[in-house]
């Protein structure tokens, strides 16, 4: 089933084309359609099986306009699920005007009133400080339509059942509720009866827990900036015969065969809206060898029988842990040894050690290669090449020709000369950075404008260089909210932003910039 099938509204669905989502998780083709039915829902799946997802699409396609009072409350366990859980919505919801708000410890709580005063539709927040909100009469929840308790066996581990018990007791007795968890102990059951409706409806998703044992599984912590680089530097070194490389969007496919066919990879791509024959004839170019490296989505990746894939790279990690335990069942096949990659932003860790958890596997870090070790990776493969044609004749006939060589130039020099044109040619990536691993420090700061006040990257770069003449490489990841804006900035600038930028305006606002107590 397609989500075209589940009944989504447009705006969403227009949000998912966007996104360049191929296809529903098992979880998301069964829950959706019951939330837009407005049953009551318990989930029973474990974490990265893509369940934002599955609440968020129906919630937002029921909310198609801002409400006069807050309408939806997501309550997490912890501030970074909170974090997360706001980042999916606010993709979700790009095409709607739905106003949310993230809502954790750790963070000014006047700021956060003052936002709920202006007015908010979905609040995500964690049980300890959605709580204190209510008890200073900031957060009123008597009018919402929706409540979702995420993790819910995790807030039981934390010791917040009481706390959750006494937020369902402030919600709106009409509500719709959803309650996701990847156990289910008595307490969570004797909760969803105390405080769900008679004709609630439970799916659960068995998992495959079973990983590939004869795949060595590995990822490298990079920089988003740096994702391509990243992998040109892997491919580079590792030189794997034939590689999958996986993306999550359709679009990403395409920009990564452009961009490493732009650099020489011998490179094609898979994706759902490439027709059949195209794929077929992909497919068999694959087999054949005649192209190294496959990029592919989940979806156009099914049922690929390939023997001898040597690596799976994740250049995008998989939106649950099913695909990404049928993405490194690519390689390793027939009992033998396979090698998967994955790349990861430091925001994405906890998402990987979640998939860890859940396939009860061992993906060991890896640091990135520098350009001492391309060079002698490249510089091995050229001797090797050159090893194995002095075993055979066909070289000889150059020998005439190297011999007048040897009357005008040091032979040995014009073999390094001819290494080195060869070394130019394969080089693929122009590296600069020596050591991608080397980065630097970066301190997370907070700023008080968003998308709403129609900032981006470009803007915000400017802002910066005009304001406090900081450059481009001191500025890492840049995460842009509906109101406020995260980023990273090396040490070294960071109390020169907050001295010479703080309080400026950007795209018309006085921007408040202060740093950040979060964790990414």
């Amino acid at each position: 089933m397609g989500f075209e099938n589940l009944g989504l509204s447009k705006n969403v669905m227009k949000a998912i084309d966007d996104m360049g989502f191929e296809e529903p998780s098992k979880i998301q083709s069964e829950i959706i359609p019951i939330v837009l039915k407005g049953f009551d829902v318990i989930g029973h799946a474990q974490t990265g099986t893509g369940k934002t997802f599955a609440f968020g699409a129906p919630i937002l396609s029921k909310l198609d306009r801002p409400r006069d009072r807050i309408s939806t409350l997501i309550l997490t366990p912890t501030r970074e699920l909170a974090i997360q859980v706001n980042d999916e919505l606010v993709r979700i919801a790009q095409h709607t005007r739905v106003r949310l708000l993230p809502v954790y410890g750790g963070q000014p709580i006047d700021r956060q009133m003052r936002a709920l005063k202006k007015g908010v539709d979905i609040v995500v927040g964690t049980p300890g400080r959605i709580l204190d909100l209510i008890r200073r009469k900031k957060l009123d929840l008597g009018g919402i339509s929706f409540l979702v308790v995420d993790e819910a066996d995790e807030m039981l581990n934390m010791g917040f059942i009481d706390d959750i018990e006494e937020i369902i007791r402030n919600c709106n007795a009409m509500r719709q509720t959803m309650l996701f968890s990847a156990t289910m102990p008595d307490e969570i059951i004797k909760l969803s009866k105390k405080y769900m409706k008679a004709d609630t409806k439970r799916i659960s998703i068995v998992k495959n827990t079973m990983t590939v044992s004869t795949v060595s599984q590995y990822y490298y912590e990079i920089r988003n900036q740096d994702r391509f680089e990243s992998l040109c530097r892997i491919i580079d070194v590792e030189a794997p015969s034939t590689a999958i490389i996986f993306c999550k969007t359709k679009k990403g496919v395409d920009n990564l065969v452009e961009s490493m066919q732009g650099r020489g990879y011998n490179v094609e791509g898979m994706h759902g809206d490439m027709n059949q024959n195209q794929r077929i004839n992909t497919l068999k170019k694959f087999k054949a060898g005649s192209i190294e490296f496959l990029v592919a989505t989940d979806v156009a990746a099914r049922g690929l029988d390939v023997e001898n894939v040597s690596h799976v790279i994740n250049y995008d990690l998989p939106q649950d842990v099913e695909s990404y335990v049928h993405r490194i069942g690519r390689t390793g096949r027939a009992n033998k040894e396979g090698i998967a990659y994955t790349l990861v932003t430091a925001r994405e860790y906890m998402a990987l050690k979640q998939i860890e958890k859940a396939t009860k596997g061992k993906i060991r870090r890896k640091e990135l290669p520098t350009l001492d070790e391309i060079f002698y990776a490249k510089y091995n493969d050229i001797l090797t090449r050159v090893k194995e044609t002095l075993e055979h004749e066909e070289y000889k006939r150059f020998v005439p020709l190297a011999a007048e060589l040897d009357d005008e130039f040091n032979l040995v020099e014009v073999a390094a000369a001819l290494m080195h044109m060869i070394y130019d040619k394969e080089g693929g990536y122009k590296y600069s950075e020596d050591n991608l691993n080397a980065h630097k420090r970066y301190t997370r700061l907070f700023l008080t404008v968003g998308r709403k006040d129609k900032v981006n990257p470009r803007l915000l770069l400017q802002f910066l260089k005009d304001k406090g003449n900081v450059n481009r490489e001191d500025v890492g990841d840049i995460d842009i909210l509906d109101k406020f804006t995260f980023m990273d900035v090396s040490e070294n600038e960071a109390k020169n932003v907050l001295k010479r930028c703080s309080g400026k305006k950007l795209c018309g606002r006085k921007v408040k910039i202060a740093v950040s107590n979060s964790k990414r």
